[in-house]
């Protein structure tokens, strides 16, 4: 009997620890995240990170060096993280480029933009332009989400204006990372319509004093010296979708350094979490490194959606980045209310 007694206490001492560990990880009794709304933002702190979304100016994703790393003090570099711009197919906009509203002209053969010609279905973009996004937040017991959308108000001639674009991010507690979907609703048909992105985010830097390295799985690993010098998009670097050749994962990141100190840092890393969504992705350098991509390319009709789920957030070795890569793989969207989220197949 006083062994059992024994191996009794010893499951109730183990059961204890284990209870003591979840309640710890959602921050005690209450909430696992506090948050703040204010007049421009919307701010997240929890256990292990923070985050913060505006409201108005430069809007949509996370907000520029909000998302700080609480392990090891590090934020991101850069202007923001899955920020959003126009609807868009490949080929030129020469033909009709003086009747193109607003800033949906689309200029090519430069260093920003590089030889491959674009055209703007629908706009304007929404980080800059949409200047309003009204956030809904969800709490649950261990996460908080964001809810955002806008519906696009120019087109292309021949085209309607009014896809709407929604926007899914989950802060889940005790993680270094956050998930977020972007989903489109077309009001059009196309035989390629695609949503560009910046994902993760720009790398603003002087000589490479902010990062060390990039990592493209598509490509390896790139030292910081390769951006000293402006190049276009398509001269390195560049990612285009080839059907049969998908690769098994997509994740671009960067190696953080303190430019102080010099000393590394965490990485910072997208994961696409399904690789076959991704229609074309470049890393280049104009003014800061220039990492955007462009989530669709496929034929669509009006009133389909498309889009892409992502898992963003700090790393501390590729390793570490395929795994949890592995763990989510194969999701397009995601769902979130007060009962928990999920990501899903489908947009």
């Amino acid at each position: 009997m006083m062994t059992l007694g024994k191996e009794l206490w010893s499951l109730v001492a183990i059961v204890a620890v284990f209870l003591h560990m979840a309640v710890s990880a959602m921050g005690g009794d209450g909430p696992a995240f506090r948050v703040r709304e204010e007049a421009e933002r919307i701010v997240i702190t929890g256990p292990s990170l923070e985050a913060a979304i505006r409201k108005w100016g430069y809007v949509s994703g996370v907000e520029a060096q909000s998302f700080l790393d609480v392990r090891t003090g590090f934020r991101d570099p850069g202007f923001g993280l899955d920020i959003v711009d126009w609807l868009m197919e490949n080929g030129p906009d020469d033909a009709y480029r003086d009747k193109l509203p607003g800033d949906l002209p689309y200029s090519y053969n430069n260093l920003v933009h590089g030889k491959r010609p674009k055209r703007s279905i629908e706009g304007p973009q929404v980080c800059t332009q949409a200047k309003r996004l009204e956030p809904v937040v969800i709490t649950g017991r261990d996460f908080v989400a964001v809810r955002q959308g806008h519906a696009y108000t120019l087109a292309a001639p021949g085209k309607k204006a009014g896809s709407r674009w929604e926007q899914t991010l989950v802060f889940p507690a005790g993680k270094r990372y956050f998930l977020a979907a972007d989903r489109v609703t077309s009001v059009n048909a196309s035989e390629g319509l695609f949503l560009r992105i910046d994902m993760p985010g720009h790398i603003r830097h002087r000589a490479g004093d902010t990062f060390s390295e990039v990592y493209l799985s598509y490509r390896g690993l790139i030292p910081s010296r390769e951006f000293l010098r402006d190049f276009p998009p398509d001269e390195k670097f560049l990612y285009v979708r080839e059907e049969g050749k998908v690769p098994s994962r997509i994740i671009r990141g960067y190696h953080l350094r303190d430019p102080k100190t010099g000393k590394d840092g965490p990485w910072l890393a997208a994961l696409t979490l399904d690789p076959s969504v991704v229609s074309e992705a470049w890393c280049h350098q104009r003014g800061y490194v220039c990492m955007i991509q462009e989530v669709g390319g496929r034929p669509v009709k009006p009133s389909e959606t498309f889009g892409a789920a992502y898992l963003t957030g700090y790393f501390d070795s590729i390793d570490e980045m395929n795994r949890v890569y592995d763990e989510h793989a194969g999701h397009r969207g995601l769902r979130a209310d007060a009962s928990g989220w999920t990501l899903t197949r489908e947009p």
